[in-house]
């Protein structure tokens, strides 16, 4: 069955999409140019295009304050004329939290540098900046190749180093889970029957084929505005009244907060329960009954009444997908739930409009059988299994201590045997069909829910499983890891003990270290070593990935172990401190919680505000090289990691 096997495949890519990493996304689009002003002189202009909502920082210097834009020219048989002018004035703020005056462009503007040399000379430029919008900032470089008097060749190389990490992943990560949602909500038995029975209705009733067609387009596009326009309405509303800020507070709280994380916890366990048959999810009798009534209209009203009947009456199936799609948008940007809706709501849409044009395809549909309520099965062990995320992230955050890794590996076990079991036919639910024979479609994907099992189950005994490692708790959670051992210094003693919140936190891969930067910062002037400062969360899928990924291999491990001391700072633990480590904002707001303590630290000291970020600091409290944010490039978090170590011994 063709459309089962696209089903299944949908699972995956449902699946596939939800580990997707945060990819840094560059919102500074470059452009450049070279112009001959006199003989011997060029101009090079560097064009700078800004997305909307963001703002590229002016060329400074910032002593202390945010990284400014700078171009460094290299080669030879040139001469600088002067120095780097923009084609406009910046706009000039106070910053409270660097205490200074910053200038900042919006929209574009052009850096331009004139150069005294001959056609042909080949000039190597680095561009290096930060661009920031109200909740994060990202640094980024580029290098480019120009060659005076015949243009700009190709870059060598062109780099964005992201100072933050989106938790739940990228933008294309959430259009790609909206994708898969969507699709297995066409195969629910709420709405896959409802396909050819709406589109034969457009086609007959109309009088003509092209008009059937045409109101079939427009049946698609009410679709599309009734999922998206209500969540961008709440958004918009949310944005109007507080701003940016506020509308970003709201959606950083829904990430890190115990209540909406068990809200959310709680919502998937129902939307597993009503799919397994447990009961029904439905809207009020009433509301569905007067939709359908108004859909007898004539005209495009009576065309989106039809449209808002289908969205209510299969409520009961897409609910459950859509709050599953949009509560993991939310760790996203604050616009990532309407994109991610709207994709949704596109692909929902699409079979209705493709049907219509193509009505020759729907001889080709399966019949509606008890295949559509396993669709509904599979997905509610799916719910199951993703629903623990939530859980874990509240108990990490606040120490409960209730799912540890190997709790958690336990559960995703039985949930994904009971799953294979099910494809087997093992095992049977109330709206279930007979099965009289297993399909080989459900025996790949047994066995594939079965194989998964197997790659976890090494993981109860420590096994890092690095596919997973992003939406696992951290392994110093679990309480028993095969062949671990305790770090130790050289010598063979532990180098530090009873450190400040060391009895709450803990770092992964059994390493030494801090949690608060001033312990961290005295005990590293008293040995003599450079201070590796990482400010991460419980909550940061990318901080573990690095963790498991690249902090775990043997040489990383060496040089953390050996030439550095160690301060793990958490931006999101709810911890409060004693009332002697609060701190005040220059706002003249209170910090209380360890998390907000060290969020601040980091948005003012560095112009960061997310995870991971790595800064190697010296004995004078600067860093020793550029900090780094997210990379799974084990190489160069290797370099970087050396480099530090060099330029810390050359400072001595």
């Amino acid at each position: 069955m063709n459309f089962l096997k696209s089903f299944c495949l949908t699972i995956v890519l449902a699946l596939t999409s939800l580990s997707l990493s945060a990819q840094p996304i560059d919102p500074v689009a470059w452009k450049t140019s070279v112009k001959q002003d006199a003989e011997g002189v060029y101009a090079i202009t560097f064009s700078a295009s800004v997305d909307k909502g963001w703002h590229i920082y002016d060329l400074g210097p910032y002593e202390g304050g945010p990284m400014a834009t700078t171009f460094t020219f290299e080669g030879e048989g040139f001469e600088l004329q002067g120095a780097v002018e923009a084609s406009v004035e910046s706009v000039k703020q106070h910053n409270d939290i660097f205490d200074m005056e910053i200038g900042h462009y919006e929209g574009s503007v052009d850096f331009v540098q004139k150069v005294k040399a001959q056609s042909g000379t080949v000039i190597n430029v680095m561009a290096e900046w930060m661009v920031c919008n109200d909740e994060n900032c990202v640094t980024g470089e580029r290098d480019f190749k120009i060659k005076l008097g015949e243009g700009v060749a190709p870059a060598v190389k062109a780099e964005v180093k992201s100072a933050f990490e989106a938790d739940g992943g990228s933008i294309w990560g959430y259009i790609l889970s909206a994708v898969g949602w969507a699709l297995v909500a066409l195969l629910t038995p709420c709405v896959f029957p409802m396909i050819p029975m709406t589109v034969s209705f457009f086609l007959k009733g109309s009088g003509s084929v092209a008009k059937g067609r045409f109101r079939a387009l427009m049946y698609g596009l009410f679709i599309i505005l009734l999922y998206t326009l209500p969540i961008g309405v709440i958004i918009f509303l949310t944005w109007l009244i507080g701003g940016d800020a506020v509308t970003a507070d709201i959606f950083n709280w829904i990430s890190t907060h115990w209540l909406p994380n068990i809200l959310f916890f709680t919502v998937f366990m129902v939307f597993a329960a009503s799919f397994f048959g447990a009961f029904e999810i439905v809207l009020p009798e009433k509301l569905v009954n007067d939709s359908d009534a108004k859909a007898d209209k004539g005209g495009l009203a009576g065309i989106f009444f039809m449209a808002l009947t289908l969205v209510l009456v299969s409520f009961s199936c897409t609910g459950p997908i859509i709050g599953s799609a949009l509560i993991q948008s939310t760790s996203g940007e604050v616009w990532t739930p309407i994109i991610t809706m709207f994709a949704f709501s596109v692909v929902f849409a699409l079979p209705f409009t493709l049907f219509a044009l193509f009505p020759s395809w729907l001889k080709q549909l399966p019949k509606s059988g008890g295949w559509l309520n396993s669709v509904k099965v599979v997905l509610g062990f799916v719910e199951l299994a993703l629903g623990l995320k939530f859980l874990s992230v509240a108990d990490q955050t606040y120490h409960w201590g209730l799912l540890d890794r190997e709790v958690y590996l336990a559960l995703w076990i039985a949930i994904f045997s009971l799953l294979g079991l099910y494809l087997l036919g093992k095992l049977k639910f109330k709206h279930d069909s007979d099965m009289p024979y297993l399909s080989v479609t459900r025996l790949i994907f047994a066995i594939i829910s079965f194989s998964f099992v197997v790659y976890m189950l090494p993981g109860m005994w420590g096994a890092p499983l690095n596919a997973l490692s992003g939406y696992l708790p951290p392994i110093q959670s679990q309480d028993f890891v095969m062949g671990s051992g305790v770090a130790v210094s050289a010598n063979g003693e532990k180098s530090v003990s009873g450190v400040k919140y060391g009895d709450v936190l803990e770092l992964p891969h059994n390493l030494d270290g801090f949690f608060d930067l001033a312990e961290a910062e005295a005990y590293a002037k008293q040995v003599g070593k450079p201070l590796f400062v990482d400010f991460t969360g419980h909550g940061c899928v990318n901080c573990r990935e690095m963790e498991s990924r690249v902090w775990a291999d043997e040489r990383v491990l060496d040089i953390l172990r050996n030439d550095y001391v160690i301060v793990a700072l958490y931006a999101d633990d709810k911890l409060k401190v004693d009332e002697a480590d609060w701190v005040t904002t220059d706002s003249g707001k209170v910090l209380k919680t360890l998390g907000k303590i060290n969020s601040y630290y980091a948005l003012k000291t560095y112009g960061v505000n997310a995870q991971p970020y790595y800064v190697l600091q010296g004995a004078d409290g600067k860093p020793l090289v550029e900090p780094r944010g997210y990379n799974l490039d084990v190489e160069a978090f290797v370099e970087f990691l050396q480099n530090g170590v060099k330029a810390y011994n050359e400072s001595k």
